[in-house]
């Protein structure tokens, strides 16, 4: 097996013309976190590490990554990386308790686990889907990232370039929001997909009042409504007040946790992003209970095109009915960097069947917005 030779972080921040409104605050750029690890052999592999909040997020993720790349990827097989994740995070878990941070110890050793994935697919020539034991399909999208101010004007867009799904963030005002969710039915008709994501904005007793609303409004999902962290019995409140299926998982982390959330069956969309927690390898073992639960596994992303890619695959190899989520937001990060994945064709994501995401990503292609890199050599016993 050829071992690591190199480690390159990149990062990236695009400057937005208008800034996004969100309940988490505004949004004046948006950043893409990038890795590139190369073999001994030339071999190359790219994983994406979640770096959207908070702002100064990117650049700190850039340097803690960079710092840590020599000892997580010092003896790690590449060449058979279904524990890569576990296996990096255990090595650095005395760093994140220290620092209390688990979140970008998460994330980071998330970006590697994609790497590695990325690699050793591209190695034994098949694509990352085949690799992780799926297969390439195409997969239906849903636009999303959608709110205020610009709201319906991006579900036109979306509309005009084969989005058939779409996803609103809402959480402004009640009717503030009611009032995007209905010109957003009235354009795209009865026929269209129409979800919601709260961002986590709502008490219980908001979040149920909230449901009573949409419940005529043929919702197809109500994400986030309470904080991730409420207990248990909280979730089961909102979740028993309403038909609307509730989804969550982007704040989640950790099997057990996953485990607890589909055993209490108070979610029916359960949504890992694999560049925030658990990478690849522990994605896809969420992705398989989800299903295996008779529930629906939807994966969740908002960055830049490596971490599309990846999700990609992940919900290909998965199976079931699955939306894959597509920022439609302006970010020439995603366009660059997720290669021949967009735009849409007849409304369907169609994964390319070359080895490991299936294409270079051109990171060259972005340079201009290029604001980090360094290269780690990577020595071994």
């Amino acid at each position: 097996m050829p071992k690591l030779a190199c480690c390159e972080i990149y990062c990236y921040q695009y400057p937005l013309v208008r800034p996004l409104e969100t309940v988490l605050g505004r949004v004046e750029s948006r950043p893409s976190l990038i890795v590139r690890l190369e073999d001994e052999e030339g071999a190359v592999g790219y994983g994406e590490i979640w770096c959207n909040f908070p702002p100064a997020g990117a650049a700190y993720r850039s340097n803690l990554a960079s710092d840590l790349a020599a000892m997580v990827l010092q003896n790690l097989d590449s060449d058979t990386p279904s524990n890569a994740f576990g296996t990096i995070r255990k090595k650095i878990n005395h760093l994140a308790l220290q620092a209390g941070e688990p979140g970008p110890a998460d994330q980071i050793s998330a970006g590697f686990d994609n790497a590695l994935h990325d690699l050793a697919s591209r190695r034994k020539g098949i694509p990352l889907a085949e690799f992780i034991g799926g297969a390439l399909r195409p997969l239906p999208a849903y636009a999303s990232g959608i709110g205020p101010p610009d709201g319906i004007d991006l579900v036109a867009s979306a509309y005009a370039n084969g989005f058939t799904a779409f996803k609103l963030r809402i959480g402004f005002g009640i009717q503030e929001d009611l009032a995007l969710i209905d010109e957003t039915r009235q354009l795209i008709g009865d026929e269209g997909v129409l979800l919601v994501d709260a961002n986590q904005k709502w008490t219980v007793k908001e979040a149920i009042e909230m449901a009573g609303n949409l419940a005529a409004r043929n919702v197809g999902w109500l994400e986030e409504p309470i904080a991730a962290d409420r207990p248990a019995n909280e979730w089961r409140r909102v979740a028993d007040s309403t038909s609307i299926p509730i989804a969550a998982g982007e704040n989640l982390r950790n099997l057990d946790i996953f485990n607890s959330a589909i055993g209490t069956g108070y979610l029916g969309v359960i949504q890992p992003d694999v560049c925030k927690w658990g990478g690849t390898s522990e994605c896809l073992i969420v992705a398989k209970n989800v299903l295996a639960a008779g529930l629906r596994y939807c994966p969740h992303y908002l960055g830049g095109g490596i971490g599309l890619a990846a999700s990609a695959h992940l919900l290909s190899a998965a199976g079931g009915d699955g939306l894959l989520e597509v920022d439609v937001n302006e970010n020439p990060l995603r366009e660059i960097f997720a290669g021949p994945l967009l735009p849409l064709r007849d409304g369907m994501v169609i994964i390319p069947d070359a080895p490991g995401l299936g294409y270079i990503p051109d990171l060259d292609g972005a340079g201009e917005f290029k604001v980090f890199h360094r290269e780690v050599r990577i020595e071994h016993d």
